[in-house]
């Protein structure tokens, strides 16, 4: 009787153990980011593992890109970005960047599409739960696409209403993809 007590005890501690131990793991691998420089700001990304994603880093290192996109300016509150930053201005910017991985002049009919949308954060929308929503100024959204098909799609918070940071969240997230080979 004392002998399976004890065992009952320890095989109860064990999984006692186990589930802590699983549970530390899952919470401190979460909060670990694929690349130093989404631990900035929130960042979530999605790689869609079945799409050709080294032939989508060979075309933007190859600078055989196409950019669109569009900007969500708050409606609530004056926006702070509205006459700071436009479409092509944001294409622009993008552009600029990916320009500065280019290292090779692949000659192909194929290209990478890069699908941006900005949302600038509307602090004074009502539907806004706490004061965590309105820390951020606003969010990049980034999707690479070839064929029809998303490759690659990262969302990072941009910090300064000024939009200043902008330029180093779009550059994190170009990095984001090309580290993926």
């Amino acid at each position: 009787m004392k002998n399976s007590l004890v065992i009952i005890m320890i095989l109860l501690l064990g999984f006692l153990f186990y589930g802590v131990f699983t549970q530390i793991n899952k919470t401190s691998s979460k909060n670990l980011k694929r690349v130093p420089c989404q631990n900035t700001t929130t960042t979530f990304e999605k790689i869609n593992t079945e799409a050709d994603i080294l032939k989508a880093i060979q075309l933007l290192e190859s600078n055989s890109t196409k950019i669109d996109g569009y900007i969500d300016y708050s409606k609530f509150m004056k926006s702070n970005i509205k006459d700071k930053v436009s479409n092509e201005d944001i294409k622009q910017r993008i552009s600029k960047i990916v320009t500065t991985y280019k290292i090779n002049d692949l000659k192909t009919n194929d290209t990478l599409n890069i699908k941006f949308y900005i949302y600038e954060n509307d602090r004074e929308d009502k539907r806004k739960k706490g004061d965590s929503c309105k820390v951020y100024a606003g969010y990049i959204v980034l999707e690479f696409s070839l064929n029809n098909q998303q490759v690659y799609k990262i969302q990072t918070d941009y910090m300064k209403e000024d939009t200043s940071d902008l330029d180093e969240r779009i550059n994190c997230a170009i990095k984001s993809l090309v580290l993926l080979k």
